[in-house]
């Protein structure tokens, strides 16, 4: 399966389940982690522990690995490691306040979908 492929299953699942302001940013050429990095806005921390489930039952459906999933429910902030794209899930005010589109820079913007 192709990268692209990768994001578009996480892409889907994020907005299937109703996750808010889902941007992709190209991190390949600045980083040696990961090549993009999804970032949603979850309303709260049920939903996000909710939209971390579903994003995780619809890689393996797909026949791919998570690598790992991070952060507890009321931390407001859940990553799941698919190896070369990395998803973020977080709560409004924990978004605004680590800012990962301002620290990643705007040239790194893939694709930006609004609900």
């Amino acid at each position: 399966m192709t990268e692209k492929k990768l994001q578009n299953i996480c892409q889907n699942s994020l907005k299937d389940n109703k996750a808010e302001n889902i941007l992709s940013l190209d991190i390949e050429s600045i980083s040696s982690f990961a090549d993009t990095i999804i970032i949603a806005t979850a309303n709260s921390n049920r939903h996000a522990k909710s939209l971390a489930d579903k994003l995780v039952e619809s890689i393996k459906d797909h026949k791919r690995n998570v690598i790992n999933v991070e952060g507890k429910v009321e931390s407001g902030w859940i990553l799941v490691d698919c190896g070369s794209v990395i998803v973020n899930i977080m709560k409004e005010e924990i978004r605004d306040f680590y800012d990962l589109e301002g620290l990643w820079g705007e040239n790194t913007l893939l694709s930006n979908i609004n609900q």
